[in-house]
């Protein structure tokens, strides 16, 4: 650090990452000022400088001597466990300055003599006394998984015995039954149970019947905007992807797959095309989310589409002390590393922190953000601009798929609901919930075509606007 750099760095006064000392106070209050540090993204403790006024007021030599060997005694014998720090002296203006450097720590919590755990708040500190953000300070160090937590009120019951068995016949080549041990063994040496009889987390969410059950949460909030806003209040889709990861994982990448265009790019124009960002960048920035997300966060994985970017967006930046230089290097630290193994042995997922350096690999514009003070991690994909050509033949292709949504929702209307090709008569309404549910297509996107189809005079709408329904003209003119 030069001294212009410091320069600039006391002007600024003190913040979550700079704390000013005028004089060594005690060794109690320096170290709570360093475990407060450690557990959090580390920071500078800058001796010689008043802490109320930033008035730089310098130190003696024997001052400078006195206390470098005095915290590195601090750190050494009132820190659990060690600290280990760097010192710097700078000159400003003729006056000397002790810098001293505590990283963000890889064994976190730390904690004084006393059990007290400190983290950084602000300019200030504070006491960590909350039992889930103790274990938050576990699990950056990782030395506590939650995917390895048992869940209260989980059994054998939960279990999706068909899931379960296509793992095993994957994995073992042969059914669970066929193991020379009781199943629920087989099941705890696995992790999918604990000792208890309960499913961990993992176990819940690879091989649970209702994962949602349990993690009402866990989902994917997926959403397809118009224009380049997220506060836009106008979308083309949007909907909740639920199920354990391997389904979610599926659906999700199916719903990004429909939702961005595709180009010819010389190929014949009967041809699929090819996806506008490589399908190799959707799956891994998807599986990362879903295998990477901080379990001990309530949000949901978000899925963004914008008319000039995609934003998949993960509960859980980067874990502990570990740097973005260093996963897009290849490095890995898994947050979850039983929903990893999971991962490994039911996706396409490579683990070995492979992912983020094959998405690099492909040509594509992706901006990594990994931010700290939210705990969240978000991969934005621009999307290319496409030339007049592309544009018109996706004009095309979406103008054939929703004529071909109108044409599946009339026949389904006309034939008065039959799901062909089930031809299952229905026993409620064929209102616009209901031809969603029966499609599998977004309520806003069926609410839009039955307008189309209205305005074209195709269907009718019979009865109240709460408890109507709907019948195609055809029909009607039949019964006249």
């Amino acid at each position: 650090m030069t001294s212009e750099d410091l320069r600039q760095i006391i002007k600024h006064g003190e913040t979550s990452l700079v704390q000013f000392k005028e004089m060594f106070s005690t060794s109690a209050k320096i170290a709570d000022e360093m475990i407060a540090f450690a557990n959090s993204r580390g920071g500078v403790i800058i001796f010689g400088v008043k802490d109320k006024t930033g008035e730089i007021v310098g130190l003696s030599f024997e001052q400078v001597q006195e206390l470098s060997r005095e915290v590195g005694n601090i750190a050494n014998d009132q820190v659990r466990p060690t600290i280990y720090l760097q010192t710097e002296v700078i000159e400003i203006d003729t006056k000397m300055v002790l810098v001293v450097h505590v990283q963000e720590g890889k064994d976190k919590p730390y904690k004084n003599l006393a059990g007290n755990i400190w983290v950084k708040q602000g300019a200030d500190k504070r006491r960590v006394t909350d039992n889930a953000e103790i274990l938050s300070l576990f699990q950056q160090s990782g030395t506590y998984h939650p995917d390895e937590a048992g869940v209260n009120g989980s059994s054998y019951k939960d279990i999706d015995t068909l899931a379960l068995d296509r793992f095993f016949e994957n994995v073992y080549h042969k059914p669970i039954s066929e193991f020379d041990i009781p199943q629920e063994q087989v099941l705890q040496s696995l992790h999918i149970m604990d000792e208890q009889g309960r499913l961990t987390t993992a176990g819940v969410l690879f091989f649970g019947r209702r994962p949602q059950q349990f993690f009402p949460v866990f989902v994917i909030k997926a959403v397809w905007f118009y224009g380049n806003s997220i506060a836009g209040t106008q979308y083309r889709d949007s909907r909740d992807i639920e199920g354990t990861i391997p389904e979610m994982y599926e659906q999700g990448l199916r719903w990004l797959q429909s939702c961005l265009r595709r180009t010819q790019n010389g190929q014949s124009f009967n041809s699929i095309g090819k996806l506008e960002i490589p399908e190799t960048v959707l799956e891994e920035l998807l599986q990362n989310a879903l295998v990477h997300l901080d379990l001990l966060k309530t949000a949901a994985i978000r899925l963004l589409i914008f008319d000039d970017r995609v934003e998949i967006i993960n509960p859980g930046s980067v874990v502990g002390g570990h740097t973005m230089e260093e996963v897009m290097h290849g490095n890995s630290f898994p947050r979850n590393p039983l929903m990893a193994n999971f991962c490994a042995k039911t996706m396409p997922y490579r683990g070995l922190g492979s992912g983020i350096p094959r998405v690099l690999k492909e040509d594509s514009d992706v901006q990594f953000v990994d931010n700290k003070e939210g705990n969240q991690f978000t991969a934005i994909i621009k999307r290319p601009v496409m030339s007049e050509a592309d544009n018109a033949t996706t004009d095309v292709t979406v103008k054939t798929a929703d004529k071909d949504k109108q044409q599946t929702i009339y026949e389904l209307i006309k034939n008065n609901g039959s799901r062909d090709p089930l031809n299952e008569p229905l026993n409620k309404p064929l209102n616009t919930e209901r031809i969603a549910s029966l499609l599998n297509i977004p309520y806003s996107t069926t609410k839009r075509i039955i307008k189309e189809l209205e305005q074209q005079g195709r269907i009718i709408r019979i009865g109240s606007k709460k408890t109507g329904y709907w019948e195609a003209i055809d029909v009607l003119r039949v019964g006249v």
